[in-house]
């Protein structure tokens, strides 16, 4: 049985940056449900945020459709290179332009088909899944710190201060072959997926973010309360948080 989505989402600017470049989109028709945070300063991060969630989920159509690619492609492979192809494009933009050189953007984003999720994504911003109290992230940082941390040259206490911290190893619009990472899941009723940026993670810690998820309340003001408490630990990023909620075809499983 086809399961029932719903989902909400949200961006602040926080209160430290002057604009914001995060952006965030979702298209329940095609199940595509995107976050991006912009870099490269002020009007060149928001037009790259921008840029990724205009373009996807076209790219992901594209990709989609059997006739334009090979028998045997799976859905994973193609929103891998949907990925790949939309930060090729964003580089192709900005080459050569006065006040976009180094732009680029972080891009997470779910892919639903029936019980499945094809999850994909480039930098820093993360996705998270809430199963049965259990909250689990589901990505891995492209950045130098976790590349640092995985390497035990520096312990999970240095992260928040290390001086490297921000420092992208994969964006769209790099420099070099973009490797998009992803990976598939199964989903069940109740399940609670939640797409965000750095500016939640940097200032709330994973134990945080399930208190705040476990609270009872609908998607919205779940949403709220998660910028609202990054806000209040210091909100010195942008921040924006996308969360989806799966239910069966006969009840509200996943209602809060």
């Amino acid at each position: 049985m086809k399961p029932v989505i719903r989902y909400a989402g949200l961006t602040d600017r926080g209160r430290v940056r002057q604009t914001n470049e995060d952006n965030w989109t979702a298209d329940p028709e095609l199940g595509l449900f995107v976050v991006a945070d912009g870099m490269g300063g002020e009007a060149a991060g928001e037009l790259a945020s921008r840029i990724v969630v205009a373009t996807l989920p076209r790219l992901v159509r594209q990709a989609l459709d059997p006739g334009s690619n090979p028998p045997g492609t799976g859905t994973r492979r193609r929103m891998g290179e949907a990925l790949a192809t939309l930060s090729r494009q964003l580089r192709q933009q900005t080459e050569n332009e006065p006040g976009l050189d180094g732009m680029g953007s972080t891009v997470v984003c779910v892919l639903l088909r029936d019980n499945e999720a094809i999850l994909a994504h480039l930098g820093d911003s993360r996705a998270y899944r809430l199963r049965r109290g259990q909250l689990k992230r589901l990505t891995r940082d492209h950045s130098l710190v976790q590349l640092l941390l995985d390497s035990g040259d520096i312990s999970p206490d240095e992260v928040a201060m290390h001086p490297a911290r921000g420092r992208l190893t994969r964006s769209v619009g790099m420099q070099g072959e973009p490797l998009p990472e992803t990976r598939s899941l199964k989903l069940e009723p109740g399940d609670q997926l939640l797409l965000c940026t750095d500016g939640l993670t940097g200032m709330l810690e994973d134990r945080q973010i399930h208190t705040l998820l476990e609270a009872t309340g609908s998607l919205p003001a779940q949403c709220e309360r998660l910028v609202a408490a990054a806000n209040q630990a210091g909100g010195k990023d942008n921040v924006t948080v996308l969360l989806i909620a799966v239910s069966d075809a006969g009840g509200r499983d996943g209602e809060r």
